[in-house]
């Protein structure tokens, strides 16, 4: 005869037993979106650790469907601004039980974020953004010209002072999304081939001249079988208008769904032109096939999109602008070099377009 047996289980409390890590990186879109590859292997590798995410609140979306993964909305411009906002966050990171700070932005507010937590006694380590070197990269009379650590590497590292050895010799991605209804009724249901194309970035030394992003539209949407969407912030939508051009197959979708349905939407291209800008950085997250325009920035400096080619990074002629790359975020203009993207053709933008569809 055979006795049922009752196993008894201690219950333990997660946030006594368990890490919980705040990784801060507050801005930009691009910056957070390099942490996600990182933070979804740290999740699976380790799967004893909790982490809470410090970021602006525009960017949670991206977050959302991380297993082991909390937000904490930061608002800069309100109630943590400043020092007094500083300490009220501390407190606010204090309250949720943080264990550990992974500093992945390195800036003023961080630093004393970080300072306070060693203070009482939590271990915290930071990335080390390799400021010398991009300066290096970047100079216009000692220039080395050399291929820096990538971003991501840079944030496996600061894991690895906290304790925590990270693998991605296997890609970690996002899951692909349901393609909002909203968007559904713009575009129709798929059934051709979709190309995004986020024409824009902050600064014009990164931005493709509009007369060539036409012909590369023109060219691409005169292709059977395919529509293009286009991405951008609200203040480009007037901008963006102008490359429709009465075309039935190109779509704008600045200011038509909300950014998480834009996520939604991105995790199912089948290719994003982007310049070195967020949208690239979004595309492959999600393993959409990215390329990437380059001017006055270069993927030396350890910020091309994650998971992707390096033939998908096509740059200005050096042998016509030796001094490229002039700037590591676009930010500074050097005389004579405006027209430094002229240099990449419509012809190679478009072929490198193509030859990624049929892959």
């Amino acid at each position: 005869m055979k006795l049922n047996t009752l196993k008894v289980f201690k219950i333990v409390p997660l946030s006594h037993h368990h890490p919980n890590i705040a990784i801060i990186r507050l801005s930009a879109m691009g910056d957070v979106a390099m942490t996600v590859p990182v933070i979804l292997a740290l999740t699976a590798q380790h799967p004893e650790v909790r982490i809470t995410v410090v970021s602006r609140p525009f960017f949670k979306p991206i977050f959302k469907n991380i297993s082991n993964v909390k937000f904490l909305s930061v608002h800069t411009h309100h109630e943590h601004n400043g020092l007094l906002g500083i300490f009220k966050l501390y407190r606010d990171l204090k309250a949720l039980r943080v264990t550990e700070i992974a500093d992945l932005h390195n800036v003023l507010r961080s630093k004393v974020l970080r300072f306070l937590f060693a203070l009482s006694g939590k271990k915290v380590a930071f990335t080390d953004k390799g400021r010398a070197e991009k300066a290096a990269l970047t100079s216009l009379t000692h220039k080395k010209f050399l291929p820096l650590t990538t971003m991501v590497d840079r944030h496996l590292e600061t894991f690895k002072k906290l304790g925590y050895t990270i693998n991605l010799d296997t890609p970690y991605l996002l899951k692909q999304n349901v393609i909002p209804l909203k968007a559904i009724e713009i575009i129709g249901e798929k059934k051709e081939k979709w190309i995004g194309i986020a024409p824009f970035a902050h600064y014009s030394g990164k931005t493709y001249p509009i007369d060539l992003m036409e012909k590369v539209i023109e060219e691409l949407s005169n292709k059977e079988g395919i529509k293009i969407l286009l991405f951008g912030g609200d203040s480009d939508l007037e901008r963006l208008d102008t490359l429709v051009n009465r075309k039935s197959n190109v779509l704008n979708f600045a200011k038509k769904i909300s950014f998480k349905e834009e996520l939604h939407l991105i995790s199912n291209l089948d290719v994003m032109l982007s310049m070195d800008s967020g949208n690239a950085h979004l595309a492959a997250i999600y393993g959409v096939k990215t390329i990437t325009l380059w001017g006055a920035t270069h993927p030396y400096a350890g910020f091309a999109p994650y998971n992707q080619p390096s033939e998908n990074c096509l740059v200005a002629d050096r042998e016509h602008y030796p001094l490229l790359p002039t700037s590591v975020y676009g930010n500074k203009k050097v005389a004579g070099y405006e027209d430094a993207m002229r240099t990449i053709p419509v012809e190679k933008i478009v072929s490198r377009v193509l030859s990624q569809l049929e892959d």
